[in-house]
């Protein structure tokens, strides 16, 4: 029997990105802690409390998107720490915490180019794969105990409505059987797909396709403005045993987010 810890969407770095004990201000200017900063330290004392509470792990996986990057489209003003070693850091601390067996083996795949690579080429996932003793890829099929897992952090686009919110994933796992069939791809009992910040799944009697939870919470200039639906702020636990799997959901609440109401 293997656990399987599955997490995504560190964006280390960004003021709601998941943040290590020890980068957080804990004073501004005017000598209070800034609310994004009570906010992300709520958010870390949930996520070490949750993992640590459901360790040890014999695996783990992280979709993509550790590193938050530049913040160039926002001119850098959403970022606690721009510089990329910092980032590392902080995402490097995050995987070295969690929990693990003795034999424990971590695979890493490769987020989206605006986050994790500067601009001269080089993807920072490889760095922290490497500091970590990481398998790393732009996409995995990785079998465990008999159940195959396909780990890509895009899925084939997103979904506007609640009851749409699968279809993505649907659609990855039909590409998944085609090539399979075509003996292009391994066929995957378990799609996992990331990115969207949102929790979703579909499946049969023997597969699965799902959106696994982020680990940056709400709050990002892009989000605020353009975006609609809830963000599932968490990380995933697979047990698998022998052929067989179950999955467990660990989702926090975020109401430390919960915007203010103006009265006039």
């Amino acid at each position: 029997m293997k656990k399987i810890a599955v997490l995504s969407d560190f964006h280390c770095g960004h003021k709601v990105g998941l943040t290590p004990t020890g980068w957080l201000p804990e004073k501004d200017e005017n000598g209070e802690t800034p609310l994004w900063a009570q906010i992300n330290k709520a958010h870390w004392t949930w996520y070490a409390r949750e993992i640590a509470r459901n360790g040890p792990y014999d695996i783990i996986f992280v979709n993509g998107d550790l590193v938050d990057g530049k913040g160039k489209k926002s001119g850098s003003t959403e970022l606690l720490a721009p510089d990329m070693e910092d980032q590392s850091d902080m995402a490097v601390k995050i995987i070295r915490q969690i929990p693990k067996t003795k034999n424990c083996k971590i695979a890493i795949s490769r987020g989206t180019p605006y986050h994790v690579s500067s601009s001269d080429g080089e993807d920072w996932e490889n760095v922290i794969a490497e500091r970590v003793g990481a398998t790393i890829s732009d996409q995995l099929w990785i079998e465990v105990e008999g159940i195959v897992f396909d780990l890509k952090h895009h899925p084939a686009g997103g979904g506007g409505l609640p009851h749409t919110r699968h279809t993505a994933v649907a659609k990855d796992r039909l590409w998944n059987v085609l090539l399979a069939q075509e003996g292009e791809q391994h066929k995957a009992d378990v799609v996992l797909r990331s990115h969207c910040h949102y929790h979703n799944f579909c499946g049969g009697h023997d597969w699965i396709a799902m959106t696994t939870p982020a680990l940056q919470g709400a709050g990002s200039k892009f989000g605020a403005r353009r975006c609609s639906g809830k963000v599932d702020f968490g990380f995933l636990t697979f047990t698998v045993d022998k052929g067989t799997f179950s999955w467990k959901q660990h989702i926090a609440k975020l109401v430390e987010q919960k915007s203010p109401l103006l009265k006039l």
